[in-house]
């Protein structure tokens, strides 16, 4: 393996932060960059702004090892990893605006044999376009330089462990850049690191995530048809699935998260009329979290018509998915801002957040204590086997209860 190279991370959040540090921990010297002076102050003290199991461990670490520093600007570097939001625009465009913006943060910084990989989720031709866009700058590191791209592919609660053993799809712009890619990334990977080029390594984690979403919609739809047949849903997946051939997921409040919620747009913006079921099973899972409200609200309204007062409505998790704090894209947050905007008496419960100026939460026992409509949306392990009382009203939309 050659010398250790030095790294800037572009972006410090869900996925730059872990990576950074797993990377940082095999003693390579890493500087990551966010634009959030809060956000660099508190990696440089060897604390983090998210939640994620042993990250914050690592982090103290590698920050008092020095090799890993925290920055609002990139220094000159061997590899420059992109880990930026890429989220969509008005008829969900994709939008690249980071992408661009921390291309071109970096463009002043890079050397002849500098490396420069994507990991940003992005629409299928944008490591081209970065290329170009470099070039176009800096005419004098055409030839000169590698452009890849090479997706993440990990589970919020399970990054250090999936970033280290999870294989990855790495494509550059041309055979030498996948090359250079798939060295760097022995430092840090030990699953399989599988070659390709830049285009079907983005339609690749593009793919991935309008597949997950596929699914999940078609257990969506069937909760929404066993609700409607007065079916158990949970029962009846459960016997569907011992069928050796058959694994139809759980159903829930939506899809959240920055991937699934959000990738299979960019296949349907640039592939339109090619791609019908990727954009159904998007507008399914949309419906399903417009389901979920219309449920819970025509529930609180039977209880005003019934006992003649306002019940007071108990909305267990906010973020995207179980054991996380994630709110991005979360179906769980829409109900409950939309609950608490149409004048409904709400307890938010997050126990992954703590409480802020911005958002007041209730503790679940609180909530489970003072609501007379209960509301799982998300399954957070807090949950399980809570004491409710049988006078209550409870609606599970995410299988608590099954637990």
């Amino acid at each position: 393996m050659e010398n250790k190279p030095s790294v800037v991370m572009m972006g410090l959040g869900y996925i730059g932060l872990p990576t950074a540090a797993l990377i940082a921990s095999r003693g390579l010297k890493v500087t990551g960059v966010d634009i959030r002076q809060g956000v660099v102050d508190t990696i440089n003290k060897g604390q983090i702004h998210i939640v994620e199991p042993d990250l914050e461990g690592l982090v103290h670490k590698v920050v008092k090892d020095k090799n890993l520093y925290a920055s609002t600007k990139p220094v000159s570097s061997d590899v420059y990893l992109v880990a930026v939001p890429t989220p969509f625009k008005g008829d969900h465009e994709p939008d690249l605006s980071y992408v661009m913006s921390a291309i071109k943060s970096i463009i002043p910084t890079l050397k002849k044999g500098a490396l420069v990989i994507l990991e940003s989720t992005s629409p299928v031709g944008t490591t081209k376009k970065m290329e170009q866009f470099i070039y176009k700058e800096r005419p004098e590191l055409k030839g000169h330089i590698f452009l890849a791209y090479c997706p993440e592919r990990v589970l919020p609660g399970n990054i250090l462990n999936e970033l280290k053993h999870n294989d990855r799809a790495i494509g550059g712009v041309d055979e030498i850049s996948t090359k250079k890619a798939i060295n760097f990334y022995k430092h840090f990977v030990v699953g399989t690191l599988h070659p390709t080029n830049a285009k079907t390594a983005e339609m690749v984690k593009l793919v991935e995530n309008a597949s997950r979403d596929n699914q999940i919609a078609f257990a969506n739809e069937l909760s929404i048809i066993c609700d409607k047949a007065e079916i158990n849903v949970w029962d009846m997946i459960a016997l569907a699935n011992k069928h050796p051939r058959v694994h139809i997921l759980n159903p829930g409040t939506g899809v959240g998260g920055h991937c699934i919620a959000v990738d299979p747009w960019f296949i349907v913006s640039e592939f339109p009329k090619e791609s019908p079921l990727i954009k159904k099973s998007r507008e399914t899972n949309n419906y399903k979290t417009n389901w979920v409200l219309e449920k819970i609200k025509n529930e609180a309204l039977a209880f005003k018509v019934n006992k003649s007062k306002d019940p007071v409505i108990a909305c267990m998790g906010l973020a995207f998915k179980p054991d996380i704090d994630d709110l991005r894209e979360s179906p769980a947050l829409f109900v409950t801002e939309s609950l608490e905007k149409q004048g409904f008496k709400v307890l938010p419960v997050e126990p992954n957040l703590s409480e802020n100026k911005d958002r007041k939460l209730t503790s679940y026992n609180d909530a489970v204590n003072q609501a007379d409509i209960i509301v799982y949306l998300v399954a957070h392990n807090e949950f399980n086997n809570l004491e409710i009382d049988s006078k209550k009203i409870v609606l599970d939309f995410c299988g608590v209860l099954k637990k």
